[in-house]
């Protein structure tokens, strides 16, 4: 059965749940948020297939192979606007739907929950568009999957790597001609927890429910991206990693899950047929995509993948581009961030503290950080954001030498 001993080695993938023949394994939430599998040792009947889908314990190194990469803008303007990046999976995903596929990602449920769902109208696939900053809870996707696949529908399935990884193993490897996998490259999840707690805070500040949450929204621009919160009562809320908690907690590693400090997916050869992510570096590779409204970099991983998405010049701006270019300087692709040292006690502070207090404590919104916000919005603007990031990066790598 499988057994947890050292919580780095589990992702919350959910495969050995998904997979248990008589469901015997339950996802239960630890005091980080995270949820690991429990297994009733009464019901478990010893079929090992729970070790047999983990994708950290059957890890496989994917080796190098030809790849091509683009650089693409969805040429719907709702969409780009409503997209973290291109609004390339939206053209993807609508192109599977009408073929008349079902495609599975995360978005938000009902009560404001993040999970993998599946969707089968072109109206739809809004709950897909924006970035996700938390751990989504997969669910019995993997066996929707399975049961679609073998009802030969086409389908597409999208998440992190490791949630790609635990489909692969859970269909045992098979390869179907109508299935497309699409990973994107990940820095780490967040937990859900801290996501509660944040909601908390900021509905009690504002005194109204939250109506919608966009964790890397346009507001200032795609450059200056922010958190943005709208409420029933129609307040705003918009601030970027200078100011705002909760991507602050996640960008100084303090909310991610301990296994992604050691991530055994991190690699640019994958086993899905595209990953994709931002292009925040557009400038290199396009000027008529460098317009401030966001681009995404896709690396194609196989033939199925590069024919489908030069059928989609219809809805896509296409740039191809040299892969070796495309994944220079991403280390996200393949570096695990190090987990922040104030962590211990920063998921013991979320459970006895009331929310602002304990957010003040740990990401305090100091006169440093509201300055620093408004330099990064005004470089934006004028548009010399770029250049101001190479005098930081030259600056502190002048430190760096002195020390």
């Amino acid at each position: 059965m499988i057994e947890i001993k050292d919580k780095k080695d589990c992702c919350g993938c959910w495969a050995c749940k998904n997979v248990c023949p008589v469901q015997c394994i339950t996802m239960t939430e630890d005091e980080e948020g995270f949820r690991y599998p429990t297994v009733d040792k009464d019901k478990c009947i010893n079929c090992h297939l729970c070790e047999k889908v983990c994708p950290i314990i059957n890890k496989k190194e994917e080796p190098a192979k030809p790849q091509k990469a683009y650089v693409v803008q969805n040429k719907d303007p709702q969409v780009l606007r409503e997209s973290t990046s291109g609004g390339a999976f939206t053209a993807i995903a609508k192109s599977v739907i009408r073929k008349g596929g079902i495609v599975f990602g995360a978005g938000f449920d009902t009560k404001g929950v993040v999970r993998h769902q599946a969707v089968e109208k072109e109206k739809d696939l809004r709950i897909f568009r924006n970035s996700k900053y938390v751990q989504s809870l997969v669910g019995d996707t993997y066996k929707q999957v399975k049961d679609s696949l073998k009802q030969g529908r086409l389908v597409l399935f999208s998440g992190t790597p490791c949630q790609l990884e635990g489909l692969i193993f859970y269909l045992r490897e098979k390869h179907y001609d109508n299935l497309l996998l699409i990973d994107v490259v990940c820095r780490a999840v967040p937990s859900p927890l801290v996501l509660r707690k944040y909601e908390e805070m900021q509905q009690k500040k504002m005194n109204s429910e939250i109506d919608d949450i966009k964790f890397r929204d346009k507001y200032h621009g795609y450059k200056y991206s922010s958190l943005s919160i709208r409420t029933k009562n129609k307040q705003e809320y918009h601030e970027g990693i200078d100011t705002d908690p909760y991507l602050r907690a996640f960008f100084a590693a303090s909310s991610i899950r301990p296994s992604c400090t050691q991530c055994k997916f991190r690699s640019r050869y994958r086993r899905t047929d595209m990953t994709l992510w931002d292009c925040f570096t557009i400038e290199h590779f396009s000027k008529e995509l460098d317009n401030d409204k966001g681009a995404t970099r896709i690396l194609v991983h196989t033939q199925r993948g590069a024919d489908l998405l030069n059928s989609l010049v219809g809805d896509l701006k296409i740039v191809e581009v040299n892969p070796e270019d495309a994944v220079d300087g991403v280390k996200e692709m393949i570096t695990s961030p190090q987990r922040n040292v104030n962590c211990k006690a920063f998921f013991q502070d979320i459970h006895i503290m009331e929310p602002e207090a304990f957010f003040t404590k740990y990401y305090p919104n100091t006169l440093r950080h509201r300055l620093e916000k408004q330099a990064r919005l005004l470089s934006s603007k004028l548009g010399i954001y770029k250049y101001m990031k190479k005098v930081v990066k030259a600056i502190i790598g002048k430190r760096e030498i002195k020390r």
